[in-house]
């Protein structure tokens, strides 16, 4: 590698003695490869239009054939063919000594890897490859590194994330995924905002890291000197606006948990958060039905969407089911007759062949337990799960009609939650008493209860009207855009642990 490394270097250095610079201010492309393709599909092998035309880019392959050359030259959204003539660069750019004219300085100087313009008309070959005649050309960058000359398979994915630069110059399709990222994250914002919800930035550190059972990262503000919170929701303080007097508000942006690492969870991932005033988690499901779909047929152009082997359908309506009758369907367990017989239920899980941890310390949460267990996995084709125990739902209000349960829904879609919503708890009393539970959960040693944040209890009191509340995870929804089987694959440049003898 050094070897290749100062090949290129004494290159670079060529170029300046001849008086190019290896690495150029600026260059006015007046066209992309992929607008030449398109605007000059029609122009018929072995022939030539008189247009002249300039295109920048990375050289991806060169093939030298005498007084030919053929380069490839790649640009973000697709690549075109450089057609290379000796005679004709000899004539646009003349040289006294043809043995270090303008065609062998490029056939000489350029490598794979290095950014260059050119200019020139446009040919098609007799072999029918649309390609740009080169008069002139201008390095733009030399590259140093040469690109790798393999880029698949597993051995490589980790590189691929580390050194996302090289799978974004090799790989067209991670290019791909990341562009739908970015149209999808645009598409839900205008979505929102023709519907008239407003984005409202809210804190990222926070002195309560609230709006979640999640464990934070701590950091520590010197001029406070007090420890703080990097955020792991935005509920609580949207839901702050929502006691101002907003009634539609929402924020898309980036959360913070300390949490593991796997292909469904990154410590750092962006979600989108909205809430609505004068609204319940029926509304939310209706809303989430209509702004998935509408993302998907918008940048996917259909609501078949193929993911990992299966064919996920989003056409509306999708299923509603409660947690209850999942469990029931998939093992045969009724936890409704279970009553708070904590004992009973336990004894029938390990009868049914489903484990039964040692936290889980009320129907309710084995309710949870065997739902993750046996009913998630298998939840593919977009599932609305609705009513989730009390002990699992701090911040959601109380089932209007079945006791121990409250109004929330999670969206399952290839076996993933998708998102998550409430009919929020608008009632101060009954949230503090939920709150002081998990605070007592916190003292006890779970790292991950909900912390009693006494503002947002202060902001309750002061009346908050009846809403509904929902958080779609974007990554998991371009996981699905993409068929990316990993979170690390839809995230550019995701957390990994430091290489073997770095700090």
């Amino acid at each position: 590698m050094s070897e290749l490394r100062e090949t290129r270097l004494g290159k670079a250095a060529a170029l300046r003695k001849v008086g190019k610079t290896p690495y150029a201010t600026d260059f006015h492309p007046t066209h992309t490869t992929s607008q030449l393709q398109v605007d000059h599909q029609d122009l018929p092998n072995g022939q030539e239009r008189l247009l002249e035309v300039s295109v920048a880019g990375r050289i991806m392959a060169r093939r030298v054939m005498g007084k030919l050359a053929f380069f490839t030259l790649s640009d973000e959204l697709g690549s075109i063919q450089l057609f290379l003539e000796k005679s004709t660069l000899e004539k646009f750019e003349p040289s006294v000594d043809s043995d270090s004219g303008s065609f062998k300085q490029m056939t000489d100087l350029v490598d794979t890897g290095d950014w260059i313009g050119v200019k020139g008309i446009l040919r098609r070959t007799d072999r029918g490859e649309l390609s740009v005649k080169v008069h002139f050309w201008s390095m733009l960058s030399k590259c140093l590194q040469p690109l790798p000359d393999k880029w698949h398979g597993l051995a490589d994915v980790e590189k691929r994330y580390r050194q996302r630069y090289l799978d974004l110059i090799v790989n067209p399709d991670s290019r791909n995924t990341f562009r739908k990222r970015a149209l999808m994250v645009s598409s839900i914002r205008r979505w929102l905002d023709d519907h008239r919800f407003l984005e409202i930035e809210t804190p990222v550190l926070q002195a309560e890291a609230g709006g979640a059972d999640a464990r934070p990262f701590v950091t520590h503000h010197n001029t406070f000197d007090v420890p703080l919170y990097l955020r792991i929701a935005t509920e609580l303080h949207l839901k702050r606006l929502v006691v101002g007097g907003f009634q539609r508000v929402y924020e898309l942006g980036r959360i913070f948990r300390n949490e593991g690492i796997s292909t469904r969870h990154n410590p750092e991932f962006t979600s989108v958060e909205i809430y609505q005033a004068f609204a319940d988690y029926n509304a939310m499901m209706d809303l989430t039905e209509e702004l998935v779909t509408s993302i998907f047929q918008e940048i996917h152009g259909s609501l078949e969407i193929p993911y990992q082997g299966t064919l996920l359908n989003l056409t509306r309506p999708w299923r509603r089911a409660s947690m209850h009758d999942l469990v029931l369907e998939s093992t045969g367990l009724d936890f409704v007759a279970f009553n708070d017989d904590r004992e009973q239920a336990a004894f029938s899980m390990k009868n049914a062949g489903l484990e039964v941890p040692a936290k889980a310390n009320s129907v309710g949460r084995l309710l949870n337990e065997a739902f993750e267990q046996a009913v998630e996995p298998n939840l593919l084709q977009p599932t609305f799960v609705m009513d989730y125990p009390i002990e699992i739902s701090p911040l959601a209000r109380k089932h209007r009609t079945k006791k121990g349960l409250v109004e929330r829904f999670e969206l399952f879609i290839a076996g993933r939650e998708t998102a998550n919503a409430f009919s929020e708890l608008i009632d101060p009393i009954d949230q503090r008493e939920r709150l002081t539970e998990q605070q007592s959960r916190k003292k006890a040693g779970d790292l991950e209860a909900h912390s009693l944040d006494e503002d947002f209890l202060n902001a309750l009191e002061v009346g908050m009207p009846p809403t509904g509340g929902l958080g779609i995870g974007i990554d998991r929804l371009v996981m699905l855009l993409t068929d990316s089987p990993s979170i690390r694959d839809v995230i550019a440049f995701p957390l990994l642990r430091p290489e073997s003898g770095s700090q």
